[in-house]
C-alpha cells in the first residue's frame, strides 16, 4: 500500500504550530485539514487521554457554539500520537486565517472552570476521563507557543522550508 501523508511528514523537525495538513474537495467544497500541534513529536512528553478527551470537549463545544464558524466545524478532535488535534473546516483557509480562531478557543480552554460540557455518562462514552486542571494548564503552554509564531507553513507541517 502506498505511504498516506500524514505519514510523510519529518516529525523529527516538526514543532508546536498551526499547520495546513492538506485541502480535499467534496464533491467540488474545499474542506481544509488543520494539525495543531502543541508539542514536538518525538522530543516532549506525550499528552495524557484525560486532558486530550477535556479539551476535546470544550474545544468542539467552543467551536460548533461560534455564529462564524459553528457550521464550518467538521471536526476537532485528538491525533492517535496525543502530540495534538486535528480541525477540519468547510471552506479554504490558510494557517494566517485559522489563527485568531485556535488562539481564542485554547484562551477559552485555558480560562474555564467548572463542569466540561458533555462529560456525564448518558453524553458521552468515556466520561470519567477528564481533567480540566490538566486542560487549562496545557491550553496555557500551547498559547505561549502561538504568541511567538512569526511564520507559518501554508502546506504540510515538518518540511525545511517551512517555518512556525
Amino acid at each position: 500500500m502506498e505511504k498516506i501523508t500524514s505519514f510523510t511528514i519529518d516529525h523529527l523537525r516538526l514543532v508546536p504550530g498551526v499547520y495546513v495538513s492538506r485541502i480535499d474537495y467534496v464533491e467540488g467544497h474545499p474542506v481544509t485539514t488543520f494539525d495543531l500541534r502543541m508539542t514536538s513529536p518525538n522530543e516532549e512528553p506525550v499528552m495524557n487521554t484525560a486532558e486530550m478527551h477535556t479539551i476535546e470537549h470544550l474545544g468542539a463545544t467552543f467551536l460548533r457554539n461560534r455564529e462564524d464558524f459553528g457550521d464550518k466545524t467538521l471536526y476537532f478532535g485528538p491525533m492517535g500520537c496525543r502530540t495534538g488535534f486535528y480541525l477540519l473546516l468547510a471552506g479554504d483557509y490558510d494557517s494566517r486565517e485559522a489563527l485568531p480562531l485556535v488562539t481564542e478557543m485554547y484562551r477559552f480552554i485555558r480560562v474555564l472552570r467548572g463542569e466540561v460540557q458533555g462529560a456525564a455518562a448518558k453524553d458521552c462514552g468515556n466520561h470519567l476521563d477528564m481533567h480540566m486542571g490538566m486542560a487549562n494548564s496545557l491550553a496555557g503552554k500551547y498559547l505561549n507557543e502561538l504568541d511567538h509564531i512569526d511564520g507559518f507553513t501554508q502546506s504540510r507541517p515538518g518540511r525545511s522550508e517551512e517555518n512556525t
